[in-house]
Order: structure tokens, then sequence, then C-alpha cells
């Protein structure tokens, strides 16, 4: 056994044996396994590869030609290792032949191999081949002793998500050596499962995912893991539906004639999908276990209303209702609308926030309005996440309404669910019934995958007095001066724009601040100087946000300059044109939930994509222009469709699950998303779950996999 491994011969594992605990792993190089989340054995077998380089076959050195990638076998002829003379680089300079031909291989700032290498030493190189004035050579290829099994060279390599200071050469040794010292590969699928479905066993299947001996193998064990992981989903799903379906919630009777009432005070009359959805959610109240449902309504449909009708019945059967949003911004809209809505109707209405505390219409202390929902007072309640804290006791919590559930986090929307089952009411025998909202529509697939434990209500359909929004990408310079020119003669009719900027990863943030600050600074001085434009970025204070938004709603700016901030929670009827610049780098659902900010009022309004221009002198020109042909592609299915479940569908079918989902945010595996999309696989991952769970509901009688689904449950989050 190598020394360097990570395991000593006579050391014996388990799945749950910690890294930290084998002697030869140093403290920087778990820090470094501790950035990919890899922290046990179990944590190493199930890093999977992200590709394999196909080195399988063995070629003669003559046969080789410039470009190709082979595997040749042969002996070290010729070794000199040393710096460069001109850029001082270490480079170590081998040459093999094999009887056929001679070839150079060469390492640059790679000691190692020159210490590990020697000459008369047969070896086995795997890499790409180049042609210089010497001859025929490869470059830092990959290498091992001929003698030894094949690992690095010589077979499928798999190629894996790595960190800095850790190669995949680094994996493929320690991957070899923890299956030499592992002996038992505990399987959470049970046997007839497998057999039922033709899937390999839990060790089988790690073996052909990091070491396949062909194709076939690799494609197995995926099957295995995608199966695996739906099953796992499935099983939460359903236990948590089921939970609910057992749990005992107050009726909430449902008064059809007062809600008719109400709805005929609006200034606007309900759509269909509305009122289906409304009388879907309002007979799930009347029952006395506790409602699970999503509702999941495009851009402009009109879900908050749905939502506040349910919470309006709540209140006139003296309960109360728990309304939370993802941001103050968010939440304020929800207040006034909830009030325009219900205002007139006696029911008493609060917000609290971090920012805000106010208990119908006017300003009070923390302290006072804490009071006033341990005491019942306010029927309808709308907050962010402070409405979590510990110390926000309701008196008759009967309903929790969590608007873009997705947008908050992990642990967040934990919470939420222990505060839905273990609410601090004077109920303890019940728990509330519960709403989640959302405006990204979602393919029929992804609810069966995601939302299997909810019921589910969908407004597909927009009012009757929302104009189409007229959608266009603009490919070059001249057709986006064409549109800045189309935005000045909106705005002089006394219209309004708003220029979105994509939202960079947090730890791009400051970069997307500057840049989002840089191209305010251009429009207001070089393409727009003639009118007044504010600014919203990310890291703007909340107040400070608000009030820019506050202010664009009010006329103050004719242009608002934007990043992805201004996605939910944003009315402004007057604002009837949007520019999106570097459009590629959002999904089309959430490209659409940005242009539904305009459309809002009585004209007709327009949305521009601007994609991100290549530099013509740019590296792989021809691959980043099919990319880019791809990307315009994508981008005008936004021209054509406006119906968000089929923008949903064209998503998904471009961009794969994972990028639709964000696979952050579920914490499910590469391999799980990639099926996702695979209605097949999780309808049979479904009744596989509802058969093991019929016989055996709290999954007593399977330790392994009762076991694994905590494991399970600790990286993902169903809704």
């Amino acid at each position: 056994m190598k020394k360097d491994g990570l395991f000593h011969a006579s050391t014996m594992l388990t799945f749950d044996t910690p890294l930290s605990s084998i002697g030869s792993i140093k403290k920087p190089t778990l820090s470094k396994l501790a950035h990919l989340d890899i922290f046990s054995v179990h944590d190493l077998l199930h890093h999977f590869p992200h590709r394999y380089e196909d080195y399988a076959d063995l070629s003669p050195i003559s046969d080789l030609v410039p470009d190709g990638k082979y595997t040749v076998e042969g002996k070290i002829t010729s070794l000199q290792a040393g710096r460069t003379w001109k850029k001082k680089m270490f480079l170590t300079d081998i040459t093999v032949s094999d009887g056929s031909g001679t070839l150079r291989a060469l390492w640059f700032n790679q000691r190692f191999v020159a210490q590990t290498l020697r000459e008369g030493m047969h070896v086995r190189l795997s890499g790409k081949v180049s042609r210089d004035k010497q001859g025929l050579s490869m470059t830092n290829p990959a290498y091992e002793r001929a003698e030894r099994d094949a690992t690095h060279t010589g077979r499928l390599v798999p190629i894996y998500p790595e960190t800095r200071g850790l190669t995949s050469r680094f994996f493929r040794w320690q991957l070899v050596n923890a299956f030499k010292n592992l002996k038992d590969f505990p399987d959470p699928i049970p046997e007839d499962i497998l057999k039922r479905l033709h899937l390999p066993s839990l060790k089988a299947a790690l073996y052909y995912i990091h070491f396949p001996e062909s194709k076939k193998h690799e494609l197995l064990a995926r099957k295995r893991f995608a199966f695996e992981e739906m099953f796992f989903v499935q099983l939460k799903a359903l236990q948590i539906r089921t939970l609910y379906e057992k749990s005992a919630a107050t009726p909430i009777p449902f008064d059809e004639e007062r809600i008719k009432s109400l709805v005929a005070s609006l200034p606007f009359s309900l759509t269909d999908a509305q009122r289906k959805t409304s009388y879907e959610i309002l007979r799930d109240l009347e029952r006395p276990r506790s409602m699970n449902r999503l509702l999941n309504g495009d851009v402009g449909s009109g879900k908050t209303l749905v939502a506040a009708l349910a919470a309006f019945s709540v209140a006139e059967n003296g309960l109360q209702t728990a309304f939370l949003a993802p941001t103050e911004i968010l939440a304020r809209q929800h207040l006034e609308s909830i009030t325009r809505f219900f205002g007139k109707s006696g029911q008493s209405i609060a917000l609290l926030t971090k920012s805000y505390r106010i208990l119908d219409g006017r300003s009070v202390t923390r302290t006072t309005l804490l009071k006033a929902l341990a005491a019942g007072i306010p029927k309808i309640v709308i907050g962010t996440h402070a409405l979590l804290q510990d110390d926000v006791i309701f008196r008759d919590l009967a309903l929790v309404v969590v608007d873009e559930q997705h947008r908050f986090g992990v642990a967040q929307r934990a919470k939420l669910q222990e505060t839905s089952f273990d609410s601090h009411d004077g109920s303890p025998a019940t728990i509330p019934h519960f709403l989640t909202m959302t405006a990204t529509p979602i393919p029929r697939t992804l609810t069966l995958a995601f939302f299997g434990n909810l019921d589910v209500s969908i407004i597909d359909e927009l009012p009757k007095n929302r104009k189409p929004i007229i959608t266009s990408v603009a490919l070059n310079d001249r057709e986006k001066e064409r549109v800045y020119q189309f935005i000045r003669e909106e705005i002089k009719k006394g219209r309004q724009a708003f220029i979105i900027f994509p939202l960079i990863e947090e730890s791009l943030a400051l970069k997307e601040v500057k840049a989002a600050v840089v191209e305010h600074t251009r429009l207001a001085e070089h393409i727009f100087p003639d009118f007044r434009i504010g600014l919203v970025h990310g890291k703007m204070k909340s107040q400070e946000k608000e009030q820019a938004m506050e202010d664009f709603k009010n006329k103050k700016y004719d242009i608002l300059v934007a990043t992805a901030v201004v996605e939910v929670g944003v009315d402004v009827p007057n604002a009837s044109c949007m520019i999106i610049e570097e459009a590629e780098r959002f999904g089309l659902a959430q490209l659409h939930q940005f242009r539904g900010r305009v459309g809002r009022g009585e004209y007709q309004s327009c949305c521009f994509l601007f994609p991100h221009q290549q530099s013509p002198s740019s590296e792989s020109h021809e691959g980043q222009n099919r990319e880019s042909s791809r990307e315009n592609e994508r981008l005008k299915v936004l021209a054509t469709k406006h119906n968000g479940f089929e923008i949903a569908e064209a998503d998904l079918a471009f961009r794969g699950p994972g990028a639709f989902l964000g696979t952050r945010q579920s914490g499910l595996p590469d391999i799980a998303m990639e099926n996702l999309a695979n209605l097949k696989l999780v309808e049979i991952s479904r009744n596989e779950a509802k058969n093991i769970l019929k016989s055996d509901s709290a999954l007593k009688k399977h330790p392994l996999l009762l076991d694994a689904l905590k494991r399970f449950e600790e990286r993902i989050h169903l809704e």
C-alpha cells in the first residue's frame, strides 16, 4: 500500500468512519475535502465522477496521430528532469518506446513525477498527442506503472468535481484503497426491489460508477442511484403527506354567501381559475385534517387574492392567519393588497418584519404587536422570517400561507414546518392548515417528483384585461439602439421603464454592485441623459431598496436600473418597458417572472432581451457561436409563448431540471437532478415507496432504509 494513500493496509473501514480518524490524512487535506462536503468514507464513496475520459483501448505508438487521445504502454528509455532555462519551470521529460515507435511525455512543475518514474520502468500513459520539431509528444498525461491494475490510464477514467489541491488522481487513489479496506456495504434498498427493477447492489453500483469496465456499467450504476434518490424523495413526501392527513386541524366553516358578497365588492371580477382554486382551498379548510396545498399560478394570475380569501374566511371564524413573504418589499405589497381587498370588512390586519410593526394602519412597537398577536387581535398577520422568532406567539393560528417558499433558506423552511406542527397558540391538539404559493410554473414531472406531499391548485388563466407583453431579442448594437429610441419615445408619452441586470452569485456580489453602478452611470450619461434614472441592487439596505422602488412607483424616476431584486414584489402599473441585460444568464421561467413586472396597467407593454455579445477575437469562437446561437433560440421562446406553464416545460427541455430548480436549493445530487424529468422513473419510485409504507409505515422492518432516509433528510428539504 502506498504510504501517501488515505488508508493503511490494516485499516478496517465502515461507511461512518470519519476521514479525520485516519492518521494519514493531514488537516489541510481534511479542510479541502470539507469544501466538497466530504467528511466520511460514505461521503467519499458518494463523490461521483461528473465525466469519464475513454482511455480503454491500448494503441501502438506507430498508430498515433496529432490531436487524438490515446493510451500507450512502453518502457522509459530516457528521463531528464530539472528547471527550464527560459521559463524557470521544473520540467520532467521522458521518452517511451513500445517497439513500434517512440513518444515523448512532458510534465511541467510536477516534481513528484520525476521522483516516481525512472529509466527502464514500464509505464502506461493516457493523454492527448501533439507534434513538434522533435516528433510526437504528450503534455501532462495521466500515468501509472504498467504492471498495476488500470486506475488512471487504460480504462474509462473517472474525472471528479475537484477543488484546489485535490485532483481526480487523488480521488482515484483514495477510492481504490477504500474499496480494498471496506468489507461491508449496507444497502438501504430492499433486495426484492432491486431484483424487480433489475438494479445492481450498492457495492456493485459504487464500483461501477467509480471504475466502470464499460459504458454499460456506468449507465447501470447511474440508473440505480437515480432510482435511490427519487425513492427517498417519494418516501419522504408520502410520509409528510400522511402526517398532515393524520393531523387534526380546526375545521373552518365556509360561509358561501359572505364570501360571495366580499367578492362582489371588489373592483374587478375573478377569473374562472381564481374561482375554482378558491373553492378548492375553502372546501379543504372545512375538513378536520390539516390542509397541505400548493397554489401554483402564473405571474399576475391573482394568487394573492385567492390566498387572501382563505385568510378572510379564517378571520370570519375568529381565527388567525400568518402570511409569510421572503422579503420586506413583498410583505409590504401583500399588506397593501389585502388592506385594499378587505380594509372595509372590519377585520384586523398587521405587518411584522425586521423594519416594520404595523397594526391596522398604525405603526406600533414590537412589544405592542406581540401582545396583540398573543391576544388574538390581528386576524391576518403578514410578515417575513421575523414571524418565525420564538417570542412570536399566536392565540389561534389556524392557517399558514407562505409565498415563494423556495426563496426561504433551508433552515427557515424547516422552521416553517416546525411552526406548522408546533404552533405556539391556544390549540396544542391541532396544527394550522398550510398553503404555499409560487409564481414559478412547475412542469408536471417536477410537481410529482418534488411536491408529491402536497395537493396542488393551479391558476392557469390571467385576468381578461391583461395584454400579452410583446417580447423580442436584440442581437446587435443596431437593434439595441432601436430599443433605446423606442424607450425614449415611451417615456416622453409618460411611461416608465425597467433595466435589469443579472444577479451574480454571492461571492461576486460586490462585483455585481459595481457593475450595476457603472451601468447606471453609462445609461445616465450616454444613453438616457435627458431622463431621471434610479438604481436598486442587492447590497442596499431593505429600506433603501423600498424607498427607491416607492420613488419609481411615484414617478420620481423615469427608468429604474436594478439587479434581480425586482423579481418579486414590485407593482408599477405605469411601467410599460423592460430591458433585460445578459438575458441568457436567467432561466426562461425567471425571465417570464421579470417581464411580469410590466404590463400591469392599461398600456401595451414590451420586454427586450439583450444577450451578452461575444468578442469576435475570443478563443474557441466557433464553439461560443454555437452556444450563443442555442441560447438565442432559447430566449426566442419568450417571443412566442406567454403561458408560464408552456414556458416552464420549454425551460426544462432546454436546461434540464438541475438548472430549472437550482441544485443548491434542493440539495439533490447531479444524478437525481438529471433524472427528475423522467416521468417513468418518478412514477416507479412513487409506487415502490407506496408499497413499502403500506406494510411498514414507520420503516421499523427496514432499519437500513430508515437510517439512509434520515441521512437524506439532512441534505435536502422538500417543499
